[in-house]
């Protein structure tokens, strides 16, 4: 399998930075209102001889009693295919290839419904949201005109993803408790741009299903929960489309890859 090189540079259309821009902005206002509310418990530690040493305060401290929680997200990923050259690439009329990381950006909604009664650290997710992927292979031509040319094919695509998640939470520690998370996402493709024919030759399904796992951190605040999320995504199905065209004629596998770090807000 080629080697694999690190580059990245976004494409997106301009309304979408802006939806993306009010959200970003949003998502920071929240943690400043949040400031101004300061009704928690509180508890106070104290030494042998009766003096405060600290004081605690418990934000959000009913949270664990609501089955339903609904909240949205913010994603940013670095994202890939993964690709298996075929046995035609060793013909002097096909070419090697090498896959490209790119960053992407998506948007969502959260649903987390417990399972089991109050103290059950199992959490179902059901995360819908919006992907805006751009992902790149790099073809090395062999015999072509200019033979150190570089060829670039990008798949630029809106996906839509349906995530089904199963979380398994560790006890609250203060504001804080840490979480792992695992399960599928079914996706499909709500529009693909392809804006230069000679770029965008390589094509993929529209449809596709990953296996997802990760980790993360809630952090309680006073009117929200806040919670950082490292994500890793793996595709299960073959994405390549067979055309009669050079690119397409080098592959025999292409599925996806990604890393992704959500910015999950819920109340």
């Amino acid at each position: 399998m080629a080697t694999t090189h690190l580059r990245n540079k976004l494409h997106l259309h301009r309304a979408e930075v802006k939806r993306l821009l009010l959200l970003g902005l949003l998502a920071l206002l929240l943690p400043t209102a949040a400031m101004a509310q300061r009704k928690a418990q509180s508890r106070a530690n104290r030494g042998k001889n009766g003096t405060i040493k600290s004081i605690t305060v418990q934000n959000l401290p009913g949270y664990d009693d609501r089955w339903f929680h609904p909240g949205m997200y913010i994603s940013g990923s670095a994202s890939r295919f993964v690709i298996e050259q075929s046995s035609n690439y060793i013909s002097s009329q096909y070419v090697t290839a090498n896959s490209i990381y790119s960053p992407s950006l998506g948007v969502g909604f959260i649903g987390d419904a417990r399972l089991g009664g109050p103290r059950s650290p199992f959490i179902f997710r059901f995360a819908p949201g919006v992907n805006f992927l751009t992902r790149k292979v790099e073809f090395t031509p062999r015999n072509y005109p200019v033979p150190d040319s570089i060829v670039t094919q990008e798949v630029t695509s809106t996906v839509v993803q349906f995530p089904l998640l199963i979380k398994y939470q560790s006890d609250r520690r203060r504001n804080a408790r840490m979480y792992m998370i695992a399960g599928i996402s079914p996706s499909i493709t709500a529009s693909n741009r392809r804006s230069d024919p000679l770029r965008n030759q390589l094509q993929a399904l529209n449809s596709d299903l990953t296996l997802e796992y990760g980790v993360g951190l809630d952090l309680f605040y006073p009117l929200f929960k806040l919670a950082p999320e490292l994500r890793f995504s793996h595709g299960l199905k073959n994405l390549l489309v067979g055309h009669n065209d050079v690119f397409s004629n080098s592959l025999q596998y292409m599925s996806t890859n990604s890393v992704t770090l959500y910015i999950n807000i819920q109340n």
